[in-house]
């Protein structure tokens, strides 16, 4: 699931990314879609009744029923750094346990050689 809060200017790049996208050929669609999942984190699955079109009317119609907040910038700027540093956090608490999950293999061996010589 992506965000479902946005800036007005943000809502305004999406609405122009949703008319491009229902004008465009299908390798087209893909990469506005793409751009909106990456950039924006825009997911048209979020929002729209499945198997229907998504565009902007759909897009003001999912603000309209509140599925979609409208923040300030500020407010969204301080949103994505917190989100970004919870990502970090994330990645880093990842690399640590997978740092202590790793096998020394060389004492391995050792411990290793030195079971087979009581044997």
């Amino acid at each position: 699931m992506g965000r479902n809060k946005y800036s007005q200017s943000e809502i305004g790049k999406i609405a122009k990314l949703l008319r491009m996208k229902c004008k465009a050929n299908r390798l087209k669609q893909k990469e506005i879609r793409h751009e909106l999942r990456t950039k924006y984190e825009f997911n048209i699955s979020d929002f729209n009744e499945p198997g229907k079109a998504f565009g902007p009317d759909e897009l003001y119609a999912a603000i309209d029923r509140r599925a979609i907040e409208i923040l300030d910038d500020a407010t969204i700027a301080d949103m994505k750094a917190k989100r970004e540093r919870d990502r970090q956090k994330g990645m880093e608490a990842k690399a640590a346990e997978a740092k202590d999950e790793q096998t020394d293999w060389q004492q391995a061996l050792k411990e290793w050689q030195e079971w087979e010589a009581q044997q």
